[in-house]
């Protein structure tokens, strides 16, 4: 299974924004209106940057990409340990994870990002989720 690298997002407009926007794409600033936008978020993510840092580290939020296999949360559970897991970023239960073993191996979940797990999983875990 290859993991994405991002996540589609669906928002809506203003018309006069949008056509501010694709104004800027026709005289060339960016080159379509997905380039506009992921722009200005990044510009918006730099200026809090430091925020969103020590957020992370007041949280103990693990950064970037996270995977769960069944091998990772069986040996949870043989050493008797149940997993708080949070991520910031993309956190994923691997599809050969059965529901139980999750809800025996899994204290609590915190995804800021971006979840990818089997609907089963989710459902097993919806009162852990944060």
């Amino acid at each position: 299974m290859k993991t994405p690298d991002s996540e589609k997002l669906t928002l809506n407009l203003g018309f006069v924004d949008l056509g501010r926007i694709d104004l800027l794409v026709r005289d060339g600033f960016y080159s379509n209106r997905s380039d506009f936008i992921r722009t200005a978020v990044r510009n918006q993510l730099a200026t809090h940057a430091d925020v969103a840092a020590q957020a992370t580290t007041r949280l103990s939020l693990e950064l970037g990409l996270r995977v769960f296999t069944r091998r990772d949360l069986e040996a949870a559970r043989a050493a008797g340990e149940r997993l708080e897991i949070r991520v910031l970023g993309l956190a994923v239960i691997e599809a050969d994870v059965s529901p139980e073993l999750a809800r025996e191996t899994i204290a609590s979940l915190t995804v800021l990002g971006a979840l990818h797990a089997s609907p089963d999983i989710k459902t097993a875990l919806s009162d852990r989720l944060a």
